[in-house]
């Protein structure tokens, strides 16, 4: 099925379908004020998949939770917990992984102070729900433009969660996960989880993982009504990392449905690389009440170490992120109206001490151009020569208020302000380097040491208005900053560039309704970004990357949802979203991309969704696609997108019993997740593709406690 641009508006604007069996529109959102707020109740696009939803889609990773979210791109490269994400554009940037978007498990940040995010320690079965919140404007959202995706863990005080589950499914694929809850005095609770997650995936080359996790909650209730929640957990993840397929590789996983990872398939040398972990985390809040305000004070502690073949060099490091966080919340009344405020003061620190930087142990070299030896093949992961050491602190320290008023009955506004000092201390030895160009190893720099200081200022307005008992409408002003990472501080250090770099700032303008009427549940939302000052790569004549701010993107958007109970067994839904994303000011070693489309943008995406339930079976299937896009900034030529990668579940469920079928990618598409466009010279680009995961047929028991 493919929809043209037309029948996708009309679709939109006349009968519009949403993913509501996904997207829960009486659930509880706590990303936007800190304090638990209907979702209805919230002046903001706000989105959460709960845990029923998290069960029939049978995720294996948080891609799996959140991509038919509308807003939200998706992306794993393995089918492990390798993500991508990318949330009203922002994102779009990371070379790889997770940035511009703060991911948040139980109100402790995963995402670093200098914003980059790993999933490597979240716990996929242990997850209660999933709330996304869209763009700037959450006071979660520290160091964010993107906005912010809460993970919420089943609680220790819930026995609900306890349970068995097993399962096996395509390409040698396993996992195991056991919870029990223990009551551990009269005002003690205690719950013990246990999972493990393992495939070969080998449809694709160089594409193992596994995971182990291990977590302890404990949970105390005070003669005053305080609680203590106290968790602790190991974990130890592998995940080998395939690169992305050139022309060449794409062919060959279009014409057989599995991909080789060769140098001559993937256009890199470094094929083998991948991330080997183990972490260790503790995480403790109290909640009491002091002088009429609600305090939930809360301490972290992130320990991880990991082994990581990356680009030219296999990065060994251990780190510890140590945080606080301390909010305060009560109602009040201001200019005699009622309200609730919210005030709260964090600091954190990743440091990192003794990392070190290796050549890989094993690989070719051929006669490039010049004569010069160059690196053709990495042949294995293993570590080489020592060729760097460094140690390094990001630290991110923030404040954060906001008021709720109750204006009239019928209309609430929302006032926020965040400010955070986001501060990178750098030094080390560089013996040796990696060079891109000459694409061998090369005399490195020496001693170096480089520290960055950037305030980050992050107000917002919102007003919601009560138009009926069923129907709400909202309009937000938000505005948030992103620092440069210490990868592209470090790069400006490297080249010898002085100028500094700005902080990037994104600033929303946003309306939204929530309508739910009898059978039909419906919420829309229609927004405008203006990105100043984004960070872009120049190039220095010696070929070094440095960075500057020399950028002015604009965003326009609309995102629908609704669903539709046909009968007490048969409900409907699907989503839609329209895009325009465009460069305003966009000037990038010496190439201009004013008013051209920012690349992996379509003009449409969509999901629909058929679900029933009578007596002892649940099905659901689901379809989704997006309209083509362009692979590169300068606009020259465009992927056509994918059309209904369609999943399937079927259930038998007879209480404690759970027999569940999924099936992903039901019809065995082949496709590119994403595709792009690499010019290297003015006369010479070259293509690479993420390719879609083939048909995926998984079978899971469960039985509860």
């Amino acid at each position: 099925m493919r929809l043209s641009r037309l029948t996708g508006w009309v679709l939109a604007l006349s009968a519009p379908l949403a993913l509501a069996d996904n997207v829960v529109f009486n659930a509880v959102s706590v990303t936007a004020t800190k304090i638990e707020t209907p979702v209805e109740a919230v002046p903001h696009a706000v989105a959460v998949v709960d845990t029923q939803a998290l069960e029939e889609k049978g995720v294996r990773n948080i891609n799996d939770a959140i991509k038919d979210v509308p807003g939200v791109i998706a992306i794993s490269k393995n089918g492990g917990y390798d993500s991508r994400l990318i949330i009203r554009g922002a994102g779009l940037k990371a070379r790889y992984g997770v940035r511009e978007i703060m991911v948040i498990r139980d109100g402790v940040p995963v995402t670093d102070p200098d914003s980059f995010t790993r999933f490597d320690f979240v716990d996929i079965d242990d997850m209660g729900s999933v709330e996304i919140f869209k763009g700037p404007g959450s006071i979660e959202a520290a160091n964010a433009i993107g906005g912010v995706i809460h993970i919420r863990s089943q609680s220790v005080f819930d026995n609900r969660a306890d349970r068995i589950k097993v399962g096996a499914g395509s390409f040698n694929s396993y996992r195991g996960h056991v919870r029990k809850t223990f009551e551990a005095g009269e005002d003690d609770m205690v719950s013990v989880t246990a999972s493990h997650r393992r495939s070969d995936n080998d449809w694709r080359e160089w594409n193992k993982f596994d995971t182990t996790q291990i977590s302890v909650k404990h949970g105390h209730f005070f003669a005053d009504d305080s609680t203590l929640e106290t968790e602790i957990s190991y974990t130890e993840a592998n995940l080998q990392l395939p690169g992305s397929l050139n022309d060449r590789g794409f062919d060959y996983y279009m014409s057989t449905g599995k991909t080789r990872n060769t140098p001559e398939d993937t256009g890199s040398p470094f094929v083998k690389s991948g991330r080997y972990s183990k972490i260790g985390f503790l995480n403790s809040k109290y909640e009491t009440q002091m002088n009429g305000f609600a305090v939930a004070p809360r301490v972290y502690l992130n320990w991880w170490s990991h082994e990581h073949p990356v680009t030219g060099v296999v990065l060994d490091k251990a780190s510890h992120v140590l945080g606080v966080d301390v909010p305060f919340s009560r109602k009040n009344i201001l200019m005699g109206k009622p309200g609730q405020i919210v005030l709260g003061a964090t600091i954190r620190q990743d440091r990192t001490d003794h990392s070190e930087r290796y050549k890989y142990a094993d690989y070719l070299t051929q006669t490039g151009w010049g004569g010069t030896e160059q690196i053709s093949e990495v042949l294995s992961d293993r570590k080489g020569a020592l060729i760097e050491r460094s140690d390094s602190a990001a630290t991110l320290a923030g404040v954060y208020a906001q008021q709720q008023l109750q204006m009239t009955s019928r209309t609430r506004i929302d006032v926020g302000v965040r400010f955070d000092r986001v501060s990178f201390d750098v030094s080390g030895y560089q013996w040796e380097r990696y060079d891109y160009g000459a694409k061998n190893y090369v005399s490195g720099i020496g001693a170096y040491s480089y520290n960055a200081d950037y305030d980050l200022f992050s107000p917002k307005i919102g007003v919601l208005h009560q138009l009926s008992e069923k129907l709400n409408i909202y309009a937000n002003i938000s505005r948030a900053q992103q620092a440069p990472t210490d990868n592209e501080v470090s790069a400006n250090f490297a080249a010898g560039v002085t100028s500094d770099l700005k902080a990037a700032t994104a600033t929303q303008y946003e309306m939204g309704m929530r309508w739910k009427l009898g059978k039909l549940s419906l919420s829309a939302a229609a927004y405008f970004i203006s990105l100043e000052d984004e960070i872009v790569k120049r190039s220095l004549d010696s070929g070094a990357t440095y960075y500057e701010n020399a950028g002015r993107t604009e965003k326009k958007g609309v995102e629908l949802t609704v669903a539709y109970q046909l009968t007490p067994v048969w409900r409907v839904g699907g989503s839609w979203e329209g895009l325009d994303y465009r460069y305003v000011d966009y000037v990038s070693d010496g190439t201009d991309y004013s008013d051209n489309a920012v690349r992996f943008t379509p003009e449409q995406r969509w999901m629909l969704f058929v679900q029933a339930r009578k007596g002892h079976w649940q099905t659901r299937l689901s379809g989704r696609g997006m309209d083509a896009y362009y692979m590169d900034d300068e606009n020259t030529e465009r992927y056509p997108g994918y059309n209904m990668v369609t999943d399937l579940m079927v259930a038998w469920v007879q209480k404690p019993h759970r027999l569940q079928l999924n099936v992903h990618n039901l019809f065995d598409l082949r496709y590119a997740e994403e595709a792009s466009k690499v010019w290297y010279s003015s006369s010479y680009a070259a293509r690479y593709y993420t390719p879609g995961e083939p048909r995926n047929i998984q079978l899971t028991y469960t039985y509860r406690f």
